[in-house]
C-alpha cells in the first residue's frame, strides 16, 4: 500500500476547473519527481495534499495519507496533520523563516505547537533537527538569526523545520532551484537521505529534469492541470511517450545558436580593474571586526557583443561584481570603465549617458516590475535617460519595436504584470533592458526560476538580440549547463576573487581549478539516448 495515494484529485474553483484527475502515489522512502510547466498546477497540488488550497477551491478525488483520506477532514484536523505527518520546504528560505526570531525558537516552535512539550524540551528537539539537517553545534548555535547565514544553511533550517517531526511524507517545491551546484547537491543529498533512511516519502516539485533524473525513482509528469503519465527517473528520456515528455527534453537539452565563436569587434565596453569591495565585518562588543573582502582584486574586461559567463558557489562575489560593473556598488580599490569612462570620476550628468549603456535584468521579474504599472509605463522608464527627450509619439514607437525584439506583440503595452506568465514577465524585463540600445546587459539568475520550456525561448532570444543588435551578454547564474550553452566565455570566482577563466565549453569541459571542478562534478546532466 503506498504512503501517499491520490486518487483522480481535482479542484475547481468558482467552477473553472484548476486540477482535473491528477494521479500519483509516494511509497515510503521513494522519492517521486513532479514535474511539468509553469502553471501546469504542481503547487496547486502539493497545497491541495495540505489542504491549503485557495479560498472557494473544491477538491474532489481521494488523499490517502497511510489509508487516511484528507479530502474529509476539518482544517482543524489538518493542522495536526501539518508539520507532523507532512513537512513543507519551499523554494526561498528567507520568506518562510522569521527574520526576526532565532532558528533555535523557529524550529522549537514547530515541535511545542504538536506536542505540547516544554520550552527546554523544544530547543532539545530543534538542536537534534538542526544536527541532523547538517547544522551541528557549536557552530550553528541556537541563537543565530536567519540573517546570519548563507541561502544553502537557511534551506537546511527551512528542513530541520519540516522534519523536526519525523513526518512521514515531505513535500519539496522547488527548494534548491535558487542555490549554486555544490549547495544544490549537499541539499538534495540530505532530503534523499533522509527519506531512505527514515522510510520517509520524498515528493519533490522540479522542473530540472536532470535532478528529476538523478535523484527520483519515479517522474510525473502534468500539464495543464492534469496527468499525462508517469515514468521511471532512470531512463527518462527514453521512458517518456508523450510528446509533450519529449519535447521537454528537448527544450532541457536546447542550445541556442551562438553565431560567431568571437565577437568580431574589439572594442571593450565594461572593465574592471584591480576591483575590490569591502564590507564591514560582523559587529563585535569591545572590538571592531575586519573587513570582508567580498571583491579582491578583480580584472575582468567584456567586448562588445561577447557573451561572458559568471559562475561560482553563492557568496563569491558574483552578484557584488556585477553590481560594481552597473554602478550600483562603491567600489574601494581598482577602477570600474564603462566604454574607457570611470564610473567613480564621472560627473552627475555624465552618469545618466553612462547607465544608458549598461542595463540589468535581474532572477524575479515580478519584483522588478512595479505591479500597478503598465508594461508600456515600465519600459518607458529608462527612456529618461536618454541624452534627447522622445515625443510621446516616438516613446510609443520605441516600446513597440522593444516589444517586437523580445517577440510580443504591440497589445501587450497595456498589460499589467498580474496578466503575464513568468516567461512574458522576464520578455519584458528584456525589453527594458533593450529599450535604451546599450552596449552591455548583466543578467544575474535572470533564467533560473523559469521552467525549461520558457528558458529555451529565453535562451535563444538572448542569443538573437546579442548577435543582431551587438549587445554584450554578463550573464551570472548557478546552471553551468545554460551557461555552457549561451556563453562563449566564462569565468569563475571563489572567495571574491576570479580564479579560472576560457572558452565556455573547455573550462568546464576540463576544469583546472578546484573550485571549478567542485561546480562541475555536482551539477547534474539529463542523459539522453536515442528514443527507442
Amino acid at each position: 500500500m503506498p504512503l501517499l495515494d491520490i486518487r483522480n484529485l481535482s479542484l475547481t474553483l468558482d467552477g473553472t476547473a484548476l486540477l482535473q484527475d491528477i494521479s500519483l502515489s509516494v511509497d515510503a522512502g521513494e522519492v517521486v519527481a513532479l514535474v511539468g510547466e509553469s502553471g501546469s498546477g504542481k503547487s496547486l497540488t502539493a497545497m491541495s495534499i495540505l489542504g491549503l488550497q485557495p479560498d472557494g477551491a473544491e477538491r474532489s478525488g481521494q488523499i490517502l495519507l497511510d489509508d487516511q483520506d484528507l479530502i474529509p477532514l476539518s482544517d482543524t484536523a489538518m493542522q495536526k496533520v501539518r508539520g507532523a505527518k507532512i513537512g513543507m520546504v519551499f523554494q526561498e528560505p528567507l520568506t518562510a523563516l522569521n527574520p526576526v526570531m532565532t532558528i533555535g525558537n523557529q524550529v522549537a516552535e514547530t515541535v511545542r505547537i504538536h506536542t505540547g512539550c516544554s520550552r527546554k524540551d523544544g530547543l532539545a528537539a530543534a538542536r537534534k533537527a538542526l544536527d541532523a539537517a547538517g547544522l551541528p553545534a557549536p557552530r550553528f548555535g541556537l541563537s543565530l538569526y536567519p540573517h546570519q547565514l548563507s541561502g544553502g544553511q537557511r534551506q537546511r533550517v527551512a528542513i530541520a523545520m519540516a522534519t523536526a517531526l519525523k513526518p512521514r511524507l515531505l513535500i519539496a517545491d522547488e527548494a534548491t532551484s535558487a542555490l549554486d551546484p555544490v549547495n544544490q547537491a549537499k541539499v538534495l543529498d540530505l532530503l534523499c537521505g533522509m527519506a531512505r533512511e527514515r522510510g520517509m516519502g520524498l515528493l519533490l516539485i522540479l522542473h530540472d529534469l536532470a535532478v528529476a533524473q538523478e535523484r527520483a525513482d519515479r517522474v510525473v509528469l502534468i500539464r495543464g492541470g492534469q496527468w499525462v503519465e508517469t515514468v521511471p527517473a532512470h531512463n527518462l528520456p527514453r521512458a517518456f511517450a508523450s510528446e509533450y515528455g519529449q519535447g521537454l527534453i528537448r527544450d532541457a537539452v536546447h542550445a541556442p545558436d551562438h553565431g560567431p565563436s568571437t565577437p568580431t569587434d574589439v572594442l571593450v565596453v565594461a572593465e574592471a580593474i584591480d576591483v575590490t569591495r569591502l564590507y564591514d565585518g560582523p559587529r563585535r562588543l569591545f572590538a571592531k571586526s575586519p573587513s570582508v573582502r567580498a571583491v579582491d582584486g578583480v580584472t575582468l574586461s567584456i567586448r562588445k557583443g561577447e557573451r561572458v559567463g559568471l559562475i561560482g558557489e553563492s557568496g563569491c562575489g558574483k552578484s557584488t561584481l556585477l553590481r560594481a560593473l552597473i554602478g550600483l556598488e562603491p567600489i574601494q580599490g581598482g577602477q570600474v570603465l564603462l566604454n574607457s569612462q570611470n564610473w567613480a570620476t564621472a560627473p552627475t550628468a555624465q552618469k545618466k549617458a553612462m547607465r544608458r549603456r549598461v542595463q540589468p535584468v535581474f532572477q524575479d521579474p515580478g519584483a522588478s516590475l512595479d505591479p500597478r504599472w503598465t508594461v508600456a509605463r515600465s519600459l518607458a522608464e529608462p527612456l529618461h535617460l536618454l541624452e534627447t527627450p522622445l515625443s510621446p509619439t516616438e516613446a510609443n514607437a520605441r516600446i513597440t519595436e522593444a516589444l517586437e525584439q523580445i517577440g510580443l506583440p504591440a497589445t501587450f503595452a497595456t498589460r499589467l504584470p498580474h496578466q503575464m506568465s513568468g516567461g512574458q514577465k522576464q520578455r519584458v524585463a528584456l525589453a527594458r533592458a533593450i529599450i535604451t540600445q546599450p552596449d552591455l546587459i548583466v543578467m544575474d539568475e535572470a533564467v533560473s526560476a523559469l521552467d525549461v520550456t520558457v528558458r529555451a525561448r529565453i535562451l535563444d532570444l538572448l542569443a538573437d538580440l546579442s548577435a543582431r543588435l551587438d549587445i554584450a551578454l554578463l550573464f551570472v547564474s548557478h546552471d553551468l549547463e545554460v551557461v555552457r550553452r549561451l556563453t562563449e566565455r566564462v569565468v569563475v570566482m571563489e572567495a571574491g576573487k576570479i580564479v579560472e577563466q576560457g572558452p565556455s565549453e573547455t573550462v568546464l569541459a576540463h576544469p583546472a581549478h578546484p573550485a571549478t571542478q567542485r561546480l562541475v562534478a555536482a551539477t547534474p546532466r539529463l542523459i539522453t539516448e536515442p528514443t527507442a
